[in-house]
């Protein structure tokens, strides 16, 4: 049982001399209910401008820093938004571990984030990068096929986060793209169970390092058990897509790539969103699903690590103005108290994106939840922090953190990343461009195509013309569901209009931004060559075309040929749409 807050402390679990089991056991028997109950909730945290402590972020409805840690005894936090410097960050990563200290068992904080290295600036799918270095999407670093880069990537990401204090990745996402509409393919490695599970096994290495200790980022691998076959390819942030089917039958082929994580050494899982409909699983979220998280995670695959759920299981929220209901999908008639129940009956171990700790330690105090259980978390989550060296060295030296965040040579090995994504789909001989032809752009900013040719006003000016689109989506009704791109995959006919218009009139070469597979068979058909691109910058998508960097990129999933066809597949079987235009591993030389 908890001790109360004025029991004189043993400090031995400060000794590094100890074991970590010991130095857990120390501390466990001293902690009270509720800094045993503040390990279970990890949410999103705000910093100040310049690396102070924040009073809170009225957008997100976030509280002040000193009420997460003082008053709630919270220590895991996803980090929200962009530093100016990196120093700034670590200075205020700094500051809140000083606040960390001060507490009465002086717990550290454990920093979390998502993805932070993206070129693409969608808040959706990847944080800004900001001082970071810049790097394609998973997509993108799926498209070079090569294991090596993307453990040279997580490497490099690893000395990143680690310099400012951030010590988890909220990533890698190992869903499988079967459904060609699901707005969060981006951030997977694609279609292919084989590729995610190679890429996603040495992301793991390179962000945990070869051994797990103070120098690693923990993973926290997603979306157990796979999140790609979505109804309709709507996606479970939302109640009209919190549907997961099966129809082929496919369940087992998504839990490929989470094995080669386990085998990999990934420290920690999250379960998705989504309900299985017509499984041998209960009809809830992966979240509240116990035979799924204890039955096949914990028992099946011997998964002893953390189990953090998604955000928003437990508690109604409001994001952007908007109410949002939590995602308690199959559970909605239970009480927030009930749905804790629940998932801490399933197996999971932290509640995503919640803070309500009172209601936590209200269930213990009514025996709703034998305190026992509390136990078998609170070791697991303090063993990270022990091994991640927390206790040693909270930490970081700012001064060095500007220096090796986006340094010149992290930044030159994301460009080159950036170039070697770049698929070339189609080409009538167009390309490469060559050196200083006149070009008409629309997509790019003038001044980034001045080295590479001489910029004109009107495609009847142009030797070529170059247009950089975004693959389409539906507009929906908030702001926060527009960040998940969703819906038809066919361009606007006023889109397929203006393309035609152009290259009727010069040789036009497309870039398309395929955060989901569109339908490109109108802009082919009608182009001189056809790109694709998952996150890069202007001079990595010109070096490409005019052959001063090699076209070495291979689409990550199949391009469909209709929407029909996406509707007529089935959205747990890879490579299902009928006679697809282009397929997984097309991708052209210069």
């Amino acid at each position: 049982m908890s001790n109360d807050a004025t029991t004189p402390i043993d400090d031995r679990y400060r000794d590094a001399s100890l074991s970590v089991d010991e130095r857990v056991e120390i501390l466990l028997s001293q902690m009270t209910l509720a800094e045993k109950a503040g390990l279970f909730f990890q949410t999103m945290i705000s910093m100040g401008p310049d690396g102070e402590l924040s009073d809170g972020d009225p957008i997100f409805g976030l509280p002040s820093n000193a009420e997460y840690v003082i008053e709630r005894s919270m220590s895991h936090f996803n980090l929200l938004g962009v530093a100016p410097t990196a120093g700034a960050m670590a200075r205020w990563h700094n500051r809140l571990q000083e606040l960390a200290a001060s507490t009465r068992l002086g717990i550290p904080v454990t920093i979390s984030t998502d993805p932070r290295h993206a070129f693409s600036d969608n808040p959706g799918a990847a944080i800004l990068a900001g001082p970071f270095s810049q790097w394609p999407e998973p997509l993108g670093l799926a498209a070079t096929r090569e294991p090596e880069l993307v453990e040279r990537f997580a490497d490099i990401a690893r000395q990143e986060y680690t310099a400012v204090g951030i010590r988890v990745a909220l990533h890698p996402q190992v869903d499988l793209a079967t459904e060609p509409r699901w707005s969060r393919a981006l951030q997977t490695f694609g279609e292919d169970a084989d590729l995610s599970g190679e890429l996603g096994a040495a992301y793991v290495r390179g962000f945990q390092g070869a051994s797990f200790g103070a120098g690693s980022v923990s993973t926290m691998t997603k979306h157990f058990p796979g999140g790609g076959p979505q109804k309709d390819g709507e996606d479970p942030h939302f109640a009209y897509g919190r549907e997961q089917v099966y129809p082929g039958d496919n369940f087992e082929h998504h839990l490929k790539p989470f094995e080669a994580v386990f085998a990999a050494g990934g420290r920690q899982i999250m379960p998705y969103y989504g309900m299985p409909i017509g499984t041998e699983h209960e009809e809830v979220g992966f979240g509240f699903n116990k035979s799924v998280l204890t039955g096949l995670l914990r028992e099946r695959f011997g998964f002893d690590g953390i189990v953090c759920t998604d955000w928003g299981l437990v508690t109604d929220s409001e994001i952007m103005g908007q109410p949002f209901p939590a995602r308690a999908w199959g559970v909605e008639h239970l009480t927030p108290e009930e749905r804790i129940v629940k998932i801490l009956d399933a197996g999971a171990d932290q509640f995503g994106g919640e803070k309500c700790t009172e209601l936590l330690i209200g269930l213990v105090e009514t025996g709703a939840v034998p305190e026992e259980r509390l136990d078998v978390s609170a070791r697991r989550l303090l063993r990270e922090k022990f091994e991640l060296g927390l206790f040693e060295n909270a930490f970081v030296d700012a001064d060095a953190a500007d220096a090796i965040v986006g340094s010149a040579e992290f930044r030159a090995a994301g460009d080159a990343a950036q170039r070697a994504s770049i698929a070339v789909l189609s080409n009538d001989g167009v390309l490469p461009l060559g050196d200083r032809v006149k070009l008409y752009v629309e997509g790019i900013a003038p001044e980034a195509v001045a080295a590479y040719g001489e910029v004109v006003a009107t495609p009847g000016e142009a030797d070529a013309a170059i247009l950089r689109l975004q693959a389409p989506y539906e507009q929906r009704a908030t702001m926060f569901e527009n960040f998940f791109h969703a819906g038809s995959l066919d361009f606007p006919a006023e889109t397929l209009a203006h393309v035609a218009e152009i290259a009727a009139q010069v040789p036009t070469v497309v870039d398309v931004f395929l955060d989901r597979p569109a339908i490109l068979g109108p802009i082919v058909d009608s182009v001189a060559a056809v790109v694709a691109n998952w996150g890069v910058s202007p001079d990595a998508l010109l070096d490409v075309l005019t052959g001063a960097a090699e076209a070495r990129g291979k689409l990550p999933f199949d391009i469909p040929r209709s929407m029909a066809t996406v509707e007529a597949s089935r959205p747990d079987v890879p490579f299902d749409t009928e006679d697809p235009l282009f397929r997984f591993g097309h991708g052209l030389a210069l």
